[in-house]
């Protein structure tokens, strides 16, 4: 992408965030409950009610079977098929029917019957999970204008099992085009629940693809086809994976091609890209997400562990909001982006790698679409009252706890952030009512608030103590980290001028590069927008009167000081382990490993620093984390990555993750003379 190219679609990618935070911030009060109305119906009669919503204009209704012979008649798939028969010697037949397995084993087949049983269902269950489900109706009535102009791909962020089944309920609710949707093949197995999920709309998609060239021309000419025909509205989760940190993954962009291309090959005039933001106020799975990632192995989904943690009916997961985002053009998008002319050369139906040049417009758009869920997120009181209690492990007293959380709630609303915050009732019950609803992870005795750790039989050792304190503090990150894109860009730019080489502009951006190219993974970050980013953490700051920029320097005020102590110490968990981990590389590794291996050595390592005292962040044990370094040195050189015997093996240059070592160590030595706690 050329240089003009690259200017004009950070602009683009701009304009598109302060549009729809300036939609959402007029629309915050606009959120309705859905629950209201249903706890005073029938939910019979609302699963039973006429249910009439108004297609795509330009789709021909066809039917699930219909929809699966245009996949296997086309000319696409006959040109794969007819590539592999060459290639493997195998007889055309016998690909023709595995062609066959694969799509009845993947399709969808949505019925309006199945459809009024989960409605049924539904209203069951969030009625006793869930004290509110708020909806921006505006949002809604952009999609369902959206849904009749053109085909829609709608694009929620990914942080529970409950995720595809609330936004089912919440478009049949509204009379809006049931989606199809993208899962995982493990939901599939599920006896009877898997095809429930099936004629709700759901097709199932496997984890591991690899190179099998026959499944990847089947998945993408079915997707193709729901998107080339308006079908239904298509939707998938940009970031692959349910996340298990509750942040926000780094996208995948192989279905972000396949729902792209129809577009890029003329066989549709636009496509409507709808970003969804939920947000919970407990999430169901936050036990088992912290476990998770202290190695303990995911349970499989089947029926039978479904029905066994039904005794999560008998607990409170308080508010859930759930916002849908204006409807992002890919036509407007695209307008001196990509050369389309290119797309006429080759033939429609036959296979085309994308260019370079699309390559990045889709890797931009689909890191867009995530900054737009961050920026329609809704935080409660919850994830602030958090961000202080990671910063105070041994405790904090009830009435500085409310003070801190009040003035963190000050600064994230100069930030931009959408905090739901109930009127008419006192800040001390907002917050007694928070820390009810979290009775897991926190405690109040004598006017002191404590971390919750997991009851056990017998005395505790000392590493199952430290297991025990790391459940409950990666379980508090997890809420910490739904508001963490907040605060990133300021918190980077503040860590920035505290440790830069000077005041100077250029020295302090050098740094926040560095910063910024480090913890990629961590946070989500628009590629080739340093600058920008760099530009929005220093206008937070400078509009909230926490730094002046003046004479090509950048100056802390006096009246900043507190905030930049607060924004470096929301970085210093991530910056700790990271340092953990160059250590471990560079004094205990081997030169060579294969992942597994690592994951099991690394958290012994930081479980012995964690039992000496050495070190302090319980998140250094976070496997998510550690595979997050070590994707951060693969990306800078330090570390490389080769296939043997089938496995991952890595190769450190500790030279190299020495030298990153050495300047995230003196990036953590701060100029100014602050405490390091909030």
């Amino acid at each position: 992408m050329s240089e003009e190219g690259e200017k004009n679609t950070c602009f683009c990618v701009w304009d598109m965030e302060r549009l729809s935070a300036e939609a959402l911030s007029a629309e915050l009060d606009g959120f309705f409950d859905i629950l209201e109305e249903r706890r005073r119906s029938n939910d019979l009669s609302h699963a039973l009610r006429t249910f009439n919503p108004q297609p795509y204009r330009g789709a021909t209704p066809i039917s699930a079977a219909a929809l699966n012979r245009m996949v296997l008649e086309s000319q696409y798939l006959s040109y794969v098929i007819q590539e592999i028969v060459v290639e493997s010697d195998d007889p055309r037949e016998a690909v023709q029917e595995e062609a066959s397995v694969l799509l009845d084993e993947m399709s969808q087949n949505l019925q309006l019957g199945f459809i009024r049983l989960l409605a049924f269902a539904m209203t069951k269950v969030v009625k006793t999970l869930f004290s509110s489900i708020h909806v921006n109706e505006d949002g809604l009535t952009r999609l369902q204008q959206a849904i009749q102009e053109h085909p829609v791909i709608l694009m929620p962020n990914h942080r529970s099992y409950m995720d595809f089944l609330v936004l089912s309920y919440i478009m049949f609710t509204y009379d809006l085009s049931m989606p199809v949707i993208a899962a995982g093949i493990p939901l599939m197995g599920m006896k009877l629940i898997g095809e429930m999920f099936r004629r709700s709309g759901a097709f199932f998609i496997r984890r591991a693809i690899g190179s099998d060239k026959l499944y990847w021309a089947v998945l993408s000419e079915y997707v193709r086809t729901i998107v080339r025909t308006g079908y239904a509205p298509l939707e998938f989760y940009v970031e692959g994976l349910r996340s298990r940190t509750l942040k926000s993954l780094t996208p995948k962009l192989g279905m972000m091609h396949m729902v792209l291309e129809p577009f890029f090959k003329g066989e549709v005039f636009d496509i409507s890209l709808v970003p969804i933001s939920i947000s919970y106020e407990r999430v169901l799975e936050e036990s088992l997400l912290a476990h998770e990632l202290l190695g303990v192995p995911k349970p499989r989904e089947t029926t039978g562990g479904l029905l066994k943690a039904r005794t999560v009916l008998k607990e409170d997961y308080g508010c859930m909001h759930v916002c849908f985002g204006n409807p992002v053009s890919v036509r407007d998008l695209v307008k001196g982006k990509i050369n389309r002319r290119q797309y006429n050369l080759v033939p429609r139906d036959l296979p085309m790698k994308p260019t370079k040049e699309t390559q990045e417009f889709v890797s931009g758009l689909a890191h867009m679409i995530i900054r737009l869920q961050e920026r329609n997120a809704v935080l409660s009181a919850w994830n602030l009252m958090v961000v202080v209690l990671l910063q105070n492990l041994q405790g904090i007293d009830l009435d500085l706890l409310t003070n801190k959380t009040l003035w963190l709630r000050r600064i994230a609303l100069q930030f931009g952030a959408h905090i739901r915050w109930p009127k008419h009732v006192l800040d001390s019950d907002v917050m007694s009512s928070s820390m009810t609803l979290h009775h897991s992870v926190v405690r109040c005795e004598r006017g002191r608030v404590y971390l919750v750790e997991e009851a056990g039989p017998g005395p505790v050792i000392q590493e199952e103590g430290v297991f025990r304190r790391a459940a409950a503090v990666l379980m508090c990150a997890s809420y910490r980290n739904q508001a963490v894109h907040v605060f990133t860009r300021p918190a980077m730019v503040a860590v920035a001028i505290t440790t830069a080489v000077s005041s100077r502009s250029d020295d302090v951006f050098h740094h926040f590069k560095f910063l910024l190219e480090l913890f990629s993974n961590e946070f989500v970050f628009i590629p080739g927008q340093a600058v920008q980013d760099y530009e929005e953490g220093c206008f937070l700051l400078q509009q909230s009167g926490v730094i002046s920029r003046s004479d090509g320097k950048v100056n802390v005020r006096d009246k900043g000081q507190e905030t930049i102590v607060f924004l470096r110490a929301i970085l210093q968990p991530f910056i700790e382990s990271y340092q953990v981990v160059f250590r471990y590389l560079c004094e205990e590794s081997s030169q060579t490993f294969r992942e597994k291996m690592f994951s099991t050595s690394i958290r012994s390592f930081i479980m012995k620093l964690l039992i000496s005292g050495e070190v302090q962040s319980y998140e250094g044990l976070s496997s998510d984390l550690q595979r997050n370094v070590l994707s951060a040195l693969l990306r800078m050189a330090a570390v490389t990555k080769t296939k043997v015997d089938d496995q991952d093996e890595f190769r450190v240059n500790k030279s190299a993750v020495k030298r990153i070592w050495d300047m995230l160590n003196g990036g953590w030595t701060p100029r100014i003379s602050v405490d390091a706690r909030l």
